[in-house]
């Protein structure tokens, strides 16, 4: 390969835009099969629903007291037949003023299949809307389609809701009726005194509420201490509840290995070290707070970009893990640059927020999605111009994962703290109020936030030797799930232990250079439809295995050097490992491709780091058997390893014979309900030189990132009710394709009246995922490898929407301001003595099209 010292391509042409319609689309959920006697069926959900009325005047009868302001009405559960989903969008009414409302749908898990339950809040005088439903069913059973056959085939039962059917967190979490814990309340949002309401229930109730609040479009989640039979009675007297989960306690990794290092060697870095300017790009940390008085810190972080998610909390480093990731974000490899000789210009700064509270407090039941919110605005407003990264290296513990061997509990769904997230990614503004934070219902573009976060640790106690299998069934933890962030795992390459000491003889290092690091967790459990997770990984050390297999350490040996709080022995240097300290260094590369390319969205950066990461070639082993088995073994491994390790040089330079176009564009998905339009670039390509190579093996990669705007309410995810506002997708020319075949295979609206929709060759075996496996979440990427010549007939490629919950709620859609992505595009001819750039370059006009 060619040495990497040139800039990536900035592409400044706008794409063509044109009007587009999704071929061959789909209906909702598909047809089910109809019950055995359709009228039977009918009249006993009919008198199931009467049943409900009678319960719930009677419950209602009982009540001792009203709360001002609430609408009188009943909490409905609707069940499905088993491995059969709702038909959510009927399960309300569009019409206006007081109607049904679906409120939360979860998913439970029985012998015969997964069972969907919809809770839905039905005001007073509103049960006819599906008494009329059962009864236009019921008086056409006979016809070819009877009225409404889609909602009533898929309900197998109505009951009146309990305290449980608000419960959208795994079933076997729900607390005990009698025990006094702290819930996640997830209110309606109506008319804006959900929270007065929920007051006056607290007070008579005598309950706690948290002090802070989280708003989002259409829910606001309050903490509230109470029994589960305290909220029981809130289901009589208050319509605002729509969900109940439970908060995540923080998790936190505090490394305490002394440092082997002395003095002399932090005094010589200093002397070798230029800090970067007040006006470079910071990396931001989250954390235990960092001692600014590190004398490798002090010069690249000033007492007025130190802050306290609360006042009442000192600035300073209470535990020490703030200290040890801002070594390792404002350095990247500490160790490697404190034995080096030369001369460090770093290009970058920091800032930091206590997010953790010190000790002996305990860290309040808060909602950590406000807290972070409330991170983000204290450095923003501090500097509100300045570019930065968030790192995030603290994380909520996951749930427990079934390990039967049969179905595992699906993970991976948004939660209230991974929602705030990709609200605050996204741009999303922060209302402070007295109560808490809201966040407002336009995004900003030039709020955009880039966050790294850290995928969370396997417990020791939970080390095996046969660790991989391990690792594939604890799941990220939360907020790592969070679609806009960018999630980083652990690989490790620290496998000698021949310096660490005689206490270590016999013991062996658990994971095989390049591989996963023990410490990493993974999202193989999570359902297909939620992200890959991590996204890349970076060193997080390894661990050691006794000689006789029972125990587990980590070494100093095994993990990264870092900078220390001094503490009272003075030692400025330690240890730390996990996926905390893989988060680190990505921020310092995050940070890095910024100083580089001031110009790039928050969506690019991302964009390049996943597009810069390879697979190890221990972990390219794996990904090359799984590819003789097939893509679905492919992805696991993907959910295990994201894409592997990314680089600096590939992330922030191309080659003469490896080459990075880069685009920055807004697209309109939808108008008014439907499909609105479409991108297609057609890209400077150096098809002659790829011509001249003919049959000679060739690569190319693309990356497509966006930012979503977060739907976090649990009703189903689906269609209207998507988790995400849009969806974006990308398709390329393929070789036997003229563009304008291209866009009629992948536009509808391209085709002429009656005209048939064109085929060609299908290229999936040519993609390393495939388009059916590339598609989860908001970041998409994939590999092409294949022959010179067909990929010079590659250089167009269409960017179109999917759906989301703007298409399917136009009075929300923000399609007439723009989505923003971004797209990298590569072209590697590996072996091969050309010159790929210099072609593309000249054909832009601008042979440095970015200011470096």
């Amino acid at each position: 390969m060619a040495p990497r010292n040139r800039p990536h391509l900035l592409l400044t042409r706008a794409a063509t835009a044109e009007p587009y319609r999704r071929p061959g689309s789909g209906g909702d959920n598909g047809t089910v099969a109809a019950p055995s006697d359709r009228q039977a069926h009918a009249q006993r959900l009919s008198e199931q629903l009467r049943e409900v009325d009678i319960a719930a005047q009677a419950r209602r009868a009982e009540r001792e007291a009203t709360v001002e302001g609430a609408i009188d009405g009943l909490y409905l559960v609707f069940e499905s037949f088993p491995g059969v989903g709702l038909a959510l969008q009927s399960l309300e009414s569009q019409r206006s003023g007081l109607q049904p409302e679906l409120v939360s749908v979860h998913e439970v898990e029985t012998p015969t299949g997964p069972v969907e339950q919809a809770t839905v809040f039905v005001p007073d005088g509103k049960l006819g809307h599906f008494f009329s439903k059962l009864e236009g069913y019921a008086e056409t059973t006979n016809d070819a389609k009877p009225k409404n056959a889609n909602l009533v085939d898929r309900i197998a039962a109505v009951r009146l809701a309990s305290v449980e059917a608000l419960w959208t967190d795994p079933p076997e979490q729900f607390p005990e009726p009698d025990a006094r814990v702290w819930w996640e309340v997830w209110l309606r949002r109506r008319d804006g005194n959900e929270i007065g309401r929920l007051q006056q229930f607290a007070e008579r109730a005598r309950v706690r509420m948290g002090p802070r609040t989280l708003g989002f479009s259409d829910r606001t989640v309050v903490l509230v201490e109470a029994t589960a039979r305290d909220l029981a009675t809130a289901l009589d007297v208050l319509d605002d509840l729509a969900e109940l989960r439970q908060p995540h306690e923080l998790a936190q990794q505090i490394a305490s290995e002394p440092a082997s290092e002395q003095r002399e060697w932090v005094d010589q870095l200093v002397d070798r070290t230029s800090a970067a300017s007040a006006e470079a790009p910071t990396v931001c940390i989250l954390d235990t707070g960092v001692h600014k008085n590190h004398a490798l810190l002090e010069h690249s972080l000033d007492l007025t970009d130190c802050h306290s998610c609360d006042p009442n909390w000192r600035l300073d480093d209470h535990g020490g893990h703030g200290t040890e990731m801002a070594g390792l974000a404002l350095y990247g490899d500490l160790g490697k640059v404190i034995r080096s000789a030369g001369p460090v210009k770093l290009r970058h700064r920091l800032e930091s927020v206590k997010l953790v509270p010190p000790p002996p407090q305990e860290h309040p039941p808060e909602l950590h999605g406000a807290v972070t919110a409330t991170a983000a605005s204290l450095v923003e407003v501090q500097a509100p111009a300045r570019r930065r990264v968030f790192s995030m290296a603290v994380t909520a513990k996951a749930g427990p994962v079934q390990e039967d061997g049969s179905r595992r509990r699906v993970t991976g769904e948004p939660t209230s703290w991974s929602a705030a997230v990709d609200a605050l990614a996204a741009g999303r503004s922060i209302d402070v109020t007295d109560n808490g934070l809201v966040y407002l219902d336009q995004a900003e573009e030039a709020a955009r936030r880039l966050f790294l976060i850290s995928a969370g640790n396997v417990e020791r106690a939970k080390f095996q030797q046969d660790y991989l299998t391990r690792n594939d069934v604890e799941p990220v933890e939360d907020p790592g799930q969070a679609w806009n962030a960018l999630t980083v795992g652990a690989y490790t390459s620290l496998d000698n232990l021949a310096s660490a000491g005689q206490m270590w003889d016999g013991w062996i290092p658990l994971a095989p250079r390049g591989e996963l690091s023990p410490h990493s967790r993974t999202s193989v459990p999570f359902s297909r439809r939620w992200p890959v997770k991590p996204d890349i990984v970076l060193e997080g050390g390894n661990v050691a295995c006794s000689p006789a297999g029972t125990s587990y350490d980590t070494p100093e040996a095994l993990q990264v050097l870092t900078t220390r709080h001094p503490g009272v022995d003075a030692r400025l240097l330690t240890t730390t490992c996990a996926t905390s300290a893989a988060t680190a260094q990505a921020a310092h590369l995050a940070a890095s491709i910024l100083a580089d390319y001031p110009t790039l969205w928050p969506e690019t950066v991302r964009a390049l780091i996943v597009h810069s990461a390879e697979w190890t070639t221990a972990m390219q082993q794996r990904v090359d058997r799984a590819r003789r088995v097939g893509k679905a073994a492919v992805h696991q491994l993907h959910r295990r390893y994201g894409m592997g390790l990314p680089s600096l040089d590939r992330a922030t330079r191309s080659a003469s014979d490896a080459l990075t176009l880069i685009v920055q564009d807004t697209i309109h998905p939808y108008r008014d309900g439907t499909m609105r339009e479409m991108h297609l670039h057609d890209l400077p390509w150096p098809t002659d030189v790829l011509t001249g190579l003919g049959a000679a093996q060739v690569r190319m990669r693309v990356t497509l990132s966006y930012f979503i705007e977060p739907n976090p309410g649990r009703r189903g995810w689906q269609r209207r009710y998507s988790y995400a506002s849009h969806g974006l997708r990308f398709d390329i020319r393929r070789p036997t394709e003229s563009t304008d075949l291209f866009r009629k295979r992948i536009n509808q609206r391209a085709l002429a009246e009656e005209e048939r929709r064109p085929s060609s060759t299908n290229d999936a075996k040519q993609w390393i995922f495939g388009s059916n496996q590339r598609t989860a979440g908001s970041l998409h990427t994939d590999i092409w490898e294949g022959s010179a010549a067909d990929l010079a007939g590659c250089g167009a490629i269409a960017i179109f929407p999917v759906t989301g919950w703007w298409k399917e709620n136009p009075k929300r859609d923000g399609s007439d301001s723009g989505a923003r992505y971004a797209l990298a595009v590569s072209i590697e001819t590996p072996e091969q003595d050309v010159d790929i750039w210099t072609p593309v370059a000249q054909q832009i006009g601008v042979p440095v099209a970015i200011q470096v």
